[in-house]
């Protein structure tokens, strides 16, 4: 996917070329040669609610993010990650090129404002060697670019349901081989559910500068601050009932989350030649983060740092990259109980230390990649990923027997990929075979008596994927086309063993395989009017090869987790005064919630719009108005679940992640060019 968006240097935001929005090589991509990738931008990002980055994510086929909440997120591609209870991982996430995945592989889109996002790229499954080659494939996440030899400042404001105000101003420069953008953003929102409150506040610095004529600087500080209740997900009859409560312990402990989270990052560029060039960037991160739960209470904070240097060039005819990236963090966390029936009334209450442990990760990637122009319409590409990974655990709380710090050192995996294209008349078709992997968290390494567990091993499998990209019908008509089929072994299975704990172990085979088609087609209404179809379709055939859960054999069961069918759409309408019109359509099947596929969610529909204006107040003065309404039908759906759920008690279950019900959104943004 693609937005192809250019601005009038006289009349910013104004005038603009034709957006394809479906495209996946339209625009140019960070995967070296001719690995495929998706890609959203601008005008996609502008069809929706400025908080609701999901819904722009999931018009990628392939892709799905299920919301519990603003800061719950988990991200899954061709079904990888759906059997993680909370969070993403089995991908790698970078940030204008700087990894911000975790030591265990975790990452989190909700750290950064959506506002401030130039473009989202995907790549699926193990194919982006230069990128860690994991199963799920990575995603690439780059800032707005400053606009050339311009002075600018940007005020985006938005109010809406449940109280939510949000707030963006940007001030940007460019001149002179020094460009340089500031932004600050405030988030305020009651929440649709009960305990569901959410304050954020973030600054992004990003500035680059040309040292000489081959070289320059670049600079990035992200920081966020944010606090989130947590409203958890809940049972079936109260999603039925009423889909905004919380359950009881978590309204009666007001269970919330608080989070500072700053990423720093020098790069620095040099081209050696015309042949050659190289990026290399040094990075920190930190995350403070203190969570009260029912069941205790969560204090833990990280240092992350590490580097990566990629160089980048030709050798004849071949494109060549290689390169390594080092990324070490420091883990540190205890638990404490939770006194919050003790303290009338007024929620968590901090008391006796229940654990306390720190743990020390590291991960070593060396990636290669050559494209090669075989003939004049074939070309080929060989990547290799290599990755080592350790983990050192150390008990700082229990003594004697009972104190379980141990090591896991992982052995030195190599996975390969190999990708052919073919230029036809109206785009290419391309092959892809690769292997890709996927770590085991710390926390799944661990035996439930807490010692390292020898036995736990890599998930490890192979992708196989053909498609098409074409331009049809004098380029009014984009058409991407996937299939594939990606077989996984040792498969991770998270064991629930208490309210928040697990255990992991490898569980037996999945096989992934999937279609996926993306459409669009613009033309005119009128001489004035432009219209712009699309849709974004993923079927989803995944299941358990092989899967053996003590007595219980699963074997032959659609993966948990995952919908078969799941389809975006939707209609652009725009007017050459500047006004717009955005339908946008979701649908998602019913979802396996357990591994018998006993229960599963209901398949939804949901249906937004927004309507926009764009006018010039005075040659330096750009304003933009809109407004939107979310969930026009007033859908009960649930936008998340949590699998393999269990009642602890005698209580029912709790499955589902209510999605918001009807609400509404309007904005003012105000564009001033110095």
């Amino acid at each position: 996917m693609a937005d192809m968006i250019a601005q009038d240097t006289q009349n910013d935001s104004i005038t603009r070329l034709d957006e394809v929005v479906l495209t996946q090589d339209a625009i140019p991509k960070k995967a070296t040669g001719i690995t495929v990738s998706s890609k959203i931008a601008g005008q996609t990002f502008e069809r929706f609610n400025p908080i609701d980055i999901p819904s722009a994510i999931n018009l990628i086929s392939g892709v799905y993010i299920l919301s519990g909440a603003i800061n719950t997120n988990r991200i899954t591609v061709r079904g990888m990650g759906a059997r993680t209870p909370y969070g993403t991982n089995k991908l790698r996430m970078y940030f204008n090129g700087i990894p911000v995945t975790n030591g265990t592989g975790s990452s989190t889109i909700e750290a950064y404002d959506f506002e401030n996002l130039g473009a989202v790229e995907v790549i699926k499954g193990p194919k982006a060697s230069a990128f860690g080659a994991n199963l799920g494939g990575a995603i690439l996440l780059d800032t707005k670019a400053s606009v050339q030899d311009r002075t600018q400042l940007i005020n985006s404001f938005t109010i809406g349901s449940y109280n939510m105000l949000k707030d963006n101003l940007t001030f940007s420069h460019s001149e002179n081989g020094l460009d340089i953008s500031l932004s600050y953003n405030h988030l305020e929102t009651d929440g649709y559910r009960q305990n569901s409150q959410f304050q954020r506040d973030g600054l992004l610095l990003n500035t680059k500068l040309r040292t000489g004529q081959k070289s320059s600087l670049a600079l990035l500080v992200n920081y966020i601050d944010y606090t989130a209740h947590i409203p958890s997900s809940i049972n079936l009859t109260d999603f039925e009932e009423d889909p905004t409560r919380a359950p009881s312990n978590w309204l009666e402990s007001q269970g919330y989350e608080a989070n500072k989270y700053i990423l720093t990052g020098l790069s620095h560029t040099y081209q050696f030649s015309e042949q050659l060039q190289n990026t290399t960037s040094i990075f920190y991160t930190y995350l403070d983060h203190y969570e009260p739960r029912p069941f205790d209470i969560l204090d833990e904070f990280t240092n992350g740092y590490g580097f990566r240097s990629r160089f980048a060039g030709n050798w004849g005819k071949a494109d060549i990259s290689f390169g390594g990236e080092f990324y070490r963090d420091e883990y540190h966390w205890g638990t404490f109980e939770n006194l919050y029936e003790e303290n009338n009334g007024n929620g968590s209450l901090q008391g006796s230390q229940l654990s306390d442990n720190s743990e020390f990760r590291r991960q070593f990637n060396l990636f290669g990649t050559l494209s090669y122009p075989i003939t004049e319409r074939l070309s080929g590409q060989l990547g290799l990923n290599w990755n080592k990974t350790h983990y050192d655990f150390r008990d700082l709380f229990g003594e004697g027997a009972g104190n379980a710090s141990a090591k896991r050192d992982f052995d030195a995996i190599l996975l390969p990929n190999l990708g052919l294209s073919y230029q036809i008349k109206n785009g290419s078709i391309y092959a892809n075979v690769s292997r890709g992997f996927s770590n085991p968290g710390l926390e799944e390494t661990l035996t439930p008596s807490g010692a390292i567990n020898p036995d736990i091993a890599q998930e490890t499998g192979t992708n196989y994927e053909l498609g098409t990209e074409l331009m049809l019908l004098h380029k009014k008509l984009s058409v991407n086309l996937a299939a594939y089929r990606m077989d996984v072994k040792n498969l991770l299975v998270a064991q629930r063993i208490g309210e928040d704990q697990y255990i992991g172990r490898n569980a037996g085979k999945t096989r992934h395989q999937g279609l996926e088609m993306e459409l669009q087609y613009k033309a005119r209404m009128a001489r004035t009017i432009t219209f712009a179809p699309y849709i974004s379709y993923t079927l989803n055939d995944h299941s358990f090869v092989d899967f053996v859960d003590d007595d219980n054999d699963y074997s032959g069961n659609p993966l948990t987790g995952v919908p078969k069918h799941r389809l975006s759409s939707g209609i652009d309408f725009r007017h050459s005064n500047g006004l717009r019109l955005n339908l946008t359509h979701q649908f998602v099947d019913e979802i396996p919630m357990t591994d018998s596929n006993s229960i599963s969610s209901d398949a939804f529909n949901v249906f937004h719009a927004k309507l926009g204006f764009r006018t010039s107040l005075l040659s330096s003065i750009t304003l933009g108005v809109n407004a939107g309404i979310n969930n026009i039908f007033d859908t009960n759906y649930a936008q998340s679940v949590l699998i393999n759920a269990v009642g602890f008690g005698g209580a029912q279950p709790r499955y589902y992640y209510p999605g918001n019900g009807r609400n509404y959104f309007g904005g003012l943004q105000l564009n001033y060019v110095f």
